[in-house]
This record gives C-alpha cells, sequence and structure tokens, in this order.
C-alpha cells in the first residue's frame, strides 16, 4: 500500500513554537513500522517556520514574507537533521524534497516528481516532503501543506493520505460547540463540506478545516482515501493503516479522473479565463461535450495554444478548465461563431474545438 502522511505545525510544535521531539520520534517509527511491513510511505512536514521559531525564541508567527522565509531558511536543516536522526535509529534512509507551485504546475517538472518519487519508494527510502517557504512568493506558493500532501498522493496515486492535525476530524459544525459531532465517514464529496469547514488553524500554522477539505476533493477526484485524525492517538497511523475506524474517511470518487486530468484541474497554472453561454454550460455538465467558439462570451487573458484556462458561466462561477487550442488573440476572433466559420475569419482552422472534451474538466 503507497500512503503520504501529512503532519502539521500544530502536531509537531508546542505553544511556544519549540519542536516536540518527542511526537516526531512517534512518527518516525511508526513510519518505520509501516514500511517494514511492506508499505510505500512518504511523509509531508509542516515546521520548518515553527523550528525557526524556537531557534530563536520567537512566540508568535511572523505576517511578512522575508519574516517567514528567514524562519523556514533557519528551521529546514533543524527539521531534516532531527527527521534523518529519528529515522537512522530504525536504520531507514530518508530524503529531503522542497517543492513550490511551479513544479506541480508545469508539466515537465510535474512528470520529474512523479518519477524521482516513485524511484525513491522502489528504493525503500522514506521521501521527506515540504513546501521551500524559503524561495517561494505568493505566485508560487502551494500555501498550505495540507494541498501539497493531496497533490503528492495524487501525483503518486496513493492508496491513502493520512492527515494528522490537532483534533479528532471533521465535525458537523464547529467542534467547540458542545452539540457538535464527529463525521466518521464522507462517502461522497460535495462543496457543502466547506460550508461547515472553518478558517486557518493555530498562529504556528496556516492550514484549519478548510484547507483539509481542499485537500479532500483533490484525493476524492483522484481515486485516493483520505483520513483526518489527531495526531497525539497512540500508534494512530498504523491503526489507521490496519482499517481502524479513527477520526474521518473521505471515500474517493467511484470512477475518478485521470492523472492528467487531475494535473488540469489541480496543478495547472490558469492564463486566461473563457465565459460561456448557458447553452455550452449544459453542454459540458450534463452532455460531457467539447467547448465549442460558438458557446464563447468573452475571454480574458493571454494565453497560448496549449495553456490551461478556465471556464466560467455568466454568474462568473468556474464550471470546469481545460487546455486550450488556440490563442487569446484567435478566441477573440471566433468566439461566438460556428466552428464551420473558424477557417473563414483567420484563414486556417486547427481544430474544431476551442477545448477539446479530452482536455477538458469539469469543477463544479
Amino acid at each position: 500500500m503507497k500512503i503520504v502522511v501529512k503532519v502539521g505545525t500544530s502536531t509537531l510544535t508546542y505553544e511556544n513554537g519549540q519542536l516536540n521531539l518527542e511526537m516526531m520520534e512517534k512518527i518516525s517509527r511508526q513510519i518505520s513500522n509501516l514500511q517494514n511491513r511492506g508499505d510505500k510511505v512518504i511523509l509531508v512536514t509542516s515546521g520548518a517556520i515553527g523550528a525557526g521559531m524556537g531557534k530563536l525564541n520567537i512566540s508568535k508567527r511572523p505576517k511578512t514574507l522575508p519574516e517567514k522565509q528567514s524562519l523556514a531558511a533557519i528551521g529546514q536543516g533543524l527539521l531534516i537533521e532531527l527527521y534523518e536522526k529519528f529515522f537512522n535509529e530504525y536504520g531507514k534512509t530518508t530524503a529531503q524534497l522542497l517543492l513550490t507551485k511551479d513544479d506541480f504546475s508545469i508539466r515537465d517538472r510535474y512528470l520529474n516528481i512523479s518519477y524521482t518519487l516513485s524511484n525513491l519508494l522502489k528504493y525503500n527510502v522514506v521521501p521527506i516532503i515540504n513546501e521551500n517557504d524559503t524561495v517561494t512568493v505568493d505566485e508560487i506558493k502551494i500555501g498550505d501543506n495540507d494541498t501539497l500532501s493531496a497533490l503528492v498522493a495524487s501525483i503518486i496515486e496513493a492508496d491513502l493520505l493520512i492527515i494528522l492535525t490537532d483534533i479528532d476530524g471533521l465535525y458537523d459544525k464547529d467542534p467547540r460547540e458542545p452539540d457538535a459531532k464527529l463525521i466518521d465517514v464522507v462517502e461522497e464529496f460535495t462543496d457543502k463540506l466547506f460550508e461547515i469547514a472553518g478558517g486557518t488553524g493555530t498562529n504556528l500554522g496556516t492550514g484549519g478545516m478548510y484547507t483539509k477539505i481542499q485537500a479532500a476533493k483533490i484525493c476524492y477526484n483522484s481515486g485516493v482515501k483520505m483520513v483526518i485524525a489527531n495526531g497525539k492517538l497512540d500508534n494512530v497511523l498504523n491503526r489507521i493503516a490496519n482499517g481502524e475506524k479513527i477520526g474521518t474517511l473521505f471515500m474517493p470518487a467511484q470512477n475518478p479522473i485521470s492523472n492528467r486530468k487531475v494535473w488540469i484541474a489541480f496543478n495547472a497554472h490558469l492564463a486566461g479565463k473563457l465565459v460561456i453561454d448557458d447553452g455550452a454550460k449544459q453542454a459540458i455538465l450534463n452532455k460531457g461535450k467539447s467547448l465549442l467558439p460558438s458557446g464563447i462570451i468573452s475571454t480574458t487573458g493571454e494565453y497560448s495554444v496549449g495553456d490551461c484556462v478556465s471556464i466560467v458561466d455568466t454568474d462568473g462561477r468556474e464550471i470546469a478548465r481545460g487546455l486550450i487550442n488556440y490563442t487569446s488573440f484567435e478566441v477573440n476572433k471566433i468566439k461566438g461563431l460556428k466552428s464551420t466559420e473558424i477557417d473563414k475569419i483567420l484563414g486556417y482552422k486547427s481544430y474544431d474545438e476551442v477545448i477539446h472534451r479530452d482536455n477538458l474538466v469539469v469543477i463544479s
């Protein structure tokens, strides 16, 4: 079984920002045991900024990007050194990967991540992954390790993603409410899950339940089971891997989309936007059709052939994403026209479709 384990800052650190070494050792031991029984495990870990805060005795997470990057630069080396020490005690070899959004949105880099991780797992190495906070800016930030862990689970076609946090799972309302109930299983993903998810988490981390629901959406469409559980529970990873009902289990879609379409939906950089009419919307959502120029009302952004664009309805609601067959200049000329008129307007016709259904993924 291929398993991705994500551990958040709130699980790895104390409230004062110092690393919880006992928790790091427990996680390393459990992952080592999973590997001993034949599982392939990847660890996505937060904690670099928290480790840097602890090193400098800073108790409140900074707000500016340069401060965060500086603390990450200080803490990342400490974090991986400690993990390597703990895993070495159980005879395990680790490898460090620091990733940015561009590593997923650029197709060649995306494939290289897949190849590298597959080979590391083949060598029985435990890859330890974190976002490269020291070099990222807002434009290339993934933003949180919940999303990062789901992208990793998708790219390696994992069987299970386990997200360890400081609460027991997803509740039907704010868990601080006395009548809040833990949701044991989510059979089918709907956007209503976002409505019961809160904001960001502690002052040491960037994620909250909302980002975990975003991760669940990626996993659902990718065919990956996901569990949110309390990282402080005894032997939690092994118990979940053995099928024990702990936390909240998110079941995957019965008919997940292909790895390529997962990349289009959740990884590819959006270069522009197309506004379509209701007829085109219904054809895409209900009939699985391609997008023809006749259904396009307007377009924004500058994009080239093969770029990924967002498709929205007249209310501005995103319904799909896809790889486009024409440039933004060409789409502006042929929007609203029949496919038979493309050659007359452009002097050539590369495709009948602006976006073919094989390169289109429904989002809503």
